[in-house]
């Protein structure tokens, strides 16, 4: 106090950052702003808490959000957004003589009706499944999910391939006795790790040698029993070790560039229905799941998501900054008699008000960036939970820009929260502050 004092009084006209008169660093200023933060402990301790929480909300909520839609995206990942599957389901309709609820099997012909009939389409592939099985690799066993698909099926679902490759042209020209696995079937029958690619494992007494490991997890879309336990095979293979013929268990089907997928649902229907003699308004017997809509369904949650966390966030931060406004109030009027001291030997309201700004900013921005640097700490956390055989399931970090307009936001709280408490001190007069001792 006294220092700052002779400085104003010997006419060295720079004692407070951010508005005293002159140019340059006063380190005192700064001492006298960190003396009269840390002169109450717990008060300030308290009143930054209300920022820090409100940063560490903000920030963590945004990183955590991020991280969580990410997860949500690898349940359908790959997955080709303009895409629909088409299955055969019990008739809900009457049609031709027919009544409801007769059963009906899709052929390999509907392929090519499909192609011929809506040629907005970009890829029309079918495929076959199984009721489950067993899996054997020596004496370890796995439950499965067997599944055929042609070598197109990965412009649908694009695999994860982690060992090894895909289904193949020539796996389906020579019928050929190969298989690719997923990630629990893998785990479960090689315990030990490594690429188990040219070894082979029985499945319903037939031998499989594996050409790939698929780590495509998509939980939200599984066609072959329970997700990560499928394993693929050559359609063509599959109709005769299964004795299918050529009945077609589901057509996955993808639109071509600008096309949507929703403008196509009724026709590929129609087209399908009216070759068994299925009513064509019947959506129950000829099941068309658009997985457009599904995407867009998720964008709009994340939508909702994202606005109701920067509500929250920015709420959060508003009552930490309301919370400093008002403890600088109290501090002003326990140091009225200061105020007025100064102001009487030769303190501007400018240099009033710099002070007062000054010790806000220092709090809140102090404040702010422990709960940044927590946050981040939080979600590196979350990060390395989610992390398997060195694969990041999700990123759940912020950005760096991000977090540098954080901590601008929180500069900005700062001001506003000293300004009216600098208003208060400014309108204090040397008489006042006297009466007032």
């Amino acid at each position: 106090m006294k220092r700052n004092q002779d400085n104003i009084s010997k006419g060295n006209r720079k004692p407070l950052p951010w508005g005293g008169v002159g140019v340059g660093f006063d380190l005192d200023s700064y001492r006298e702003v960190l003396d009269t933060l840390t002169r109450n402990k717990s008060r300030s301790f308290l009143t930054g808490f209300g920022v820090f929480w409100g940063v560490f909300m903000l920030v963590g909520l945004m990183g955590g959000g991020a991280g969580l839609k990410e997860l949500l995206e690898q349940n359908f990942a790959g997955f080709a957004t303009n895409s629909a599957m088409v299955w055969a389901q019990p008739t809900s309709k009457a049609y031709k003589g027919f009544r409801k609820g007769r059963m009906w099997t899709m052929e390999y012909k509907d392929v090519d009706r499909l192609r011929q009939n809506v040629p907005e389409l970009d890829v029309v592939t079918p495929m076959l499944f199984s009721n489950g099985g067993i899996a054997y690799y020596g004496d370890r066993k796995a439950t499965i999910g067997v599944s055929g698909a042609m070598p197109d099926f990965r412009r649908v679902n694009e695999p994860k391939m982690y060992y090894g490759r895909y289904i193949d042209e020539a796996d389906i020209r020579d019928h050929r006795k190969v298989c690719v696995i997923q990630k629990k079937t893998y785990k479960e029958l090689f315990p030990g790790g490594g690429d188990p690619c040219g070894k082979r494992i029985r499945i319903d007494n037939i031998y499989y040698q594996i050409v790939g490991v698929d780590y495509n997890m998509s939980e939200g879309i599984s066609f072959s029993g329970e997700t990560g336990t499928g394993v693929t095979l050559p359609l063509t293979f599959m109709q005769q070790a299964y004795s299918r013929g050529n009945a077609v268990d589901m057509i996955a089907v993808t639109g071509r560039k600008g096309v949507v997928m929703s403008k196509l649902t009724d026709r590929i229907r129609e087209t399908i229905a009216r070759a068994h003699t299925i009513d064509p308004t019947d959506e129950q017997g000829a099941m068309v799941f658009n997985t457009e809509v599904l995407f867009q369904l998720l964008d709009n949650l994340f939508r909702g998501v994202n606005f109701l966390i920067w509500l929250v966030g920015l709420g959060t931060l508003l009552a930490g900054a309301i919370g400093v406004s008002n403890i600088m109030m109290v501090t002003v009027r326990e140091r009225t008699t200061e105020i007025g001291i100064r102001r009487a030997i030769g303190a501007t309201p400018k240099m009033i008000l710099s002070q007062i700004i000054s010790e806000s900013i220092v709090l809140t921005l102090v404040a702010g960036m422990s709960g940044i640097l927590f946050a981040v700490m939080i979600l590196q956390m979350l990060e390395l939970a989610n992390t398997e055989d060195g694969i990041l399931a999700a990123h759940f970090q912020v950005g760096f820009w991000t977090a540098i307009v954080a901590a601008f936001a929180v500069s900005i709280v700062g001001v506003l929260a000293g300004l009216a408490p600098a208003a208060r001190a400014m309108s204090i007069k040397p008489v006042d502050a006297m009466r007032d001792e």
